[in-house]
């Protein structure tokens, strides 16, 4: 489902989603004062933009090559359309100069390019192995725009390659640049998953980055939650029970759109800074069989595929060691276990604590930490990839409120 902003009021008629109060705000806080402008590259659906205009940025230009994700990020962001540029990064390094509006004298240039070969195993140069095309040429981004920071956030594998990546980054860029880099973990700051990623950051400022990397790693947070935290307060879903119709939603299954009033809770106010939300976006269950749907009812918190209680129904038993966790029903006093785009294929590892189903698009959002408000575009599975692929709003906004400091 795709909505447009300038046609919103005649295809939602009610409920209305609340974007346009939010846009008045932030002109508002933008006469006051100048705020830092960031590119984002591999911009995704804007897990990270959000974060860091949550911080005190203002994002400048988006680079995202897949559409849908593009028009999420454009949904849910104030931005014109000249700003974006969606398509393959070495496209945009062709034309690159069209945008110089846009790139020139930024403050932070972020982004994750998808890098398949960092494995400790590979042998080949990383900037050399063509898997990694897509990270070379954020080098070259980067290069040309020179921001006074830059953020990269990659899968913690990476770092088995971190001292050929810092020579990358000083064959690129020269010796301006102070980097370092750091593992964090989401769930060490408040979120309620366990998310390990790695940052590099970098500044030509004359700031040492270390000490930017070690003041994330070290800051207060205070409170932590759990999943139950993220799930409370939303409404109760079944399974659907119709399969290749995505058009059905009703109060059994859920809807893509609808008005809603939550229970406040420390955890509401936490992903939605205190604001008042009155819509329930992209809640919806996706199909089960009778028999995903019968392990799902059966399995206790915690368990995976080889607990007892599903043995004389589990497909795959002579497989068990590699398929122990094709199903696994997540712990509700716990953090939730990594969100990946997989949910888009089935949530058979992310199954609802106290529902007989997987989780919906808007549940794995809430771990993420994406405001209520935050509307994903196109089909249900796409929002799941969507969000799999975003970098937790909040840790996002804790890194970028250290870099704005010494901007």
């Amino acid at each position: 489902m795709y909505l447009d902003k300038t046609k919103a009021e005649n295809t939602l008629n009610e409920p209305q989603l609340d974007m346009w109060g939010k846009t008045e705000q932030k002109n508002l806080e933008r006469k006051g004062q100048k705020k830092p402008k960031f590119a984002d590259m591999f911009a995704g659906c804007g897990g990270l933009s959000l974060g860091l205009e949550q911080a005190g940025f203002e994002c400048s230009f988006v680079n995202e090559i897949n559409e849908t994700f593009a028009a999420t990020h454009r949904y849910n962001h104030q931005l014109a359309e000249e700003q974006y540029f969606v398509g393959d990064i070495n496209k945009l390094l062709e034309v690159v100069d069209n945008y110089n509006e846009y790139i020139t004298d930024l403050d932070l240039v972020c982004g994750g390019p998808p890098c398949q070969g960092f494995s400790m195993a590979n042998r080949q140069k990383v900037i050399d192995d063509p898997r990694n095309q897509l990270y070379k040429s954020f080098l070259l981004f980067l290069a040309h725009t020179r921001p006074k920071f830059f953020l990269m956030e990659n899968v913690k594998g990476m770092a088995n390659k971190m001292d050929e990546i810092l020579i990358d980054f000083e064959k690129h860029l020269g010796k301006d640049y102070n980097v370092s880099y750091c593992l964090v973990n989401a769930k060490d700051f408040g979120i309620p998953q366990n998310r390990e990623r790695l940052f590099v950051i970098g500044n030509r400022i004359g700031c040492d980055s270390k000490q930017i990397v070690d003041d994330i790693i070290n800051a207060k947070i205070k409170k932590k939650f759990t999943l139950k935290d993220a799930l409370k307060g939303l409404s109760p879903l079944q399974s659907k029970s119709i399969k290749n119709n995505n058009q059905v939603e009703n109060e059994s299954i859920g809807y893509t759109v609808r008005n809603y009033n939550y229970d406040k809770s420390d955890y509401y106010n936490f992903i939605n800074d205190n604001r008042e939300i009155n819509v329930l976006l992209n809640h919806k269950n996706r199909y089960n069989n009778e028999r995903d749907i019968e392990i799902y009812r059966r399995l206790p918190q915690g368990a995976n595929s080889l607990h007892h209680s599903i043995a004389d129904i589990m497909p795959y038993t002579s497989r068990n060691h590699i398929f122990k966790d094709k199903y696994f029903k997540l712990d509700e006093n716990t953090v939730c276990k990594t969100i990946t785009s997989h949910m888009k294929f089935d949530c058979n590892m992310y199954i609802h604590p106290w529902e007989a189903r997987g989780l919906s698009p808007r549940e794995a959002a809430r771990i993420q930490t994406f405001p209520d408000d935050f509307f994903f575009q196109g089909s249900q599975n796409n929002w799941y990839a969507q969000i799999g692929n975003a970098v937790p709003v909040k840790l996002a906004a804790v890194i970028g409120k250290y870099l704005i400091e010494k901007l």
